[in-house]
Order: C-alpha cells, then sequence, then structure tokens
C-alpha cells in the first residue's frame, strides 16, 4: 500500500471524495438557479444561449470566448462565478445538441421577454464574445446579423453594436492596406 493510500489520497478513496464534492458543489449551485425567479432564469438561460450561437458560428469556442461569456453572465444576471460558469456551459451544450431549430426558437423567446434596451445590451454582448479572441470572424458577424433580424432590430442598431469593435472585423483586417 503506497503512502497516499494510506491517508486515504489515492485510488478509490480520493475518487470517491472528489465525486462526492463534485455532487455538493454541483447541488448548491443547481438550487441556487432554482432560487432564481423563473422569468429571470428564462431570460438568463436564453441570453446565455444566444452568446453560446455566436461563439460557435465558426465551429470554435476558444478559451477566450468562454471566458466572456463567464463575465458577461455574471455581470448580466448578477451571478457569482461558479453559477455563471454553469450557465454558459449548460447554455453551449445545449447549442451544440440542438443547434439549428433551437437557435430561432430561443431568440424568438428572448425577442418576446427582452425590452429594446436589453436587445441592445445582447448585440453588444454579442460582438465582445465574437472579438474576444481578438478576431470578429465574417461568420460570427453573419451570425450576429442573423440574431439582429430574429431580434426584429433595426439594422442601425447591429451597426452601432459593432461600431466599438470595427478594428477587429476579419473584413477589415483582410482588407489590402489596412
Amino acid at each position: 500500500m503506497g503512502l497516499l493510500e494510506m491517508l486515504g489520497m489515492g485510488g478509490e478513496a480520493r475518487q470517491e471524495r472528489r465525486t462526492e464534492g463534485d455532487t455538493r458543489t454541483v447541488r448548491k449551485i443547481v438550487r441556487r438557479l432554482e432560487s432564481l425567479d423563473p422569468d429571470r432564469a428564462r431570460y438568463l438561460a436564453s441570453f446565455a444561449y444566444i452568446l453560446g450561437r455566436v461563439a460557435m458560428a465558426d465551429r470554435e469556442v476558444t478559451a477566450d470566448e468562454d471566458a466572456e461569456m463567464e463575465h458577461i453572465v455574471a455581470d448580466v444576471g448578477g451571478l457569482g462565478g461558479e453559477l455563471a460558469v454553469l450557465v454558459v456551459q449548460i447554455a453551449k451544450s445545449q447549442a451544440m445538441l440542438f443547434g439549428g431549430t433551437e437557435d430561432y426558437l430561443v431568440t424568438r423567446e428572448f425577442a418576446r421577454v427582452a425590452t429594446l434596451d436589453q436587445k441592445r445590451q445582447l448585440m453588444s454582448c454579442l460582438f465582445a464574445v465574437a472579438a474576444a479572441d481578438g478576431v470578429v470572424a465574417v461568420v460570427e458577424e453573419n451570425e450576429i446579423a442573423r440574431i439582429a433580424t430574429e431580434l426584429k432590430l433595426p439594422r442601425g442598431e447591429m451597426i452601432a453594436a459593432k461600431e466599438p469593435y470595427a478594428a477587429k472585423l476579419e473584413t477589415i483586417l483582410n482588407k489590402p492596406g489596412s
């Protein structure tokens, strides 16, 4: 028997303790989510899902995009870090599994419950996620345009949200002389 096993830190004992601890953490987070007002939880879930749509538009979610989404969800939702991470991970998983038709349905639900200011905030956050890795790819910009259309936002709203990120637009970065 090795030293770590004698101290209860190796093999099965270590794995059982880690799983038990993980379960406590997950249960605590789930209880926090359940304690949110259902309308607020629905709003945050759809908000996070739409962020994930943009992050996955180029079929790769970078660590920077993940961190930006977690930061945004924590800030917008008034959530702690662990809870924001969970919300983002669940939203990304759902988007990966059910994308396509769910994309439109979730965005339509968001459009139904969000105010104009909340839609504007989302647009700005979408560009922040897309730019997190240093470049707003054309495919990400196109996805944001699709979302703006689904939200029934005037084109000027998307242009206003895009303006602070103009220097990171792939279309600008790849122009001759830029």
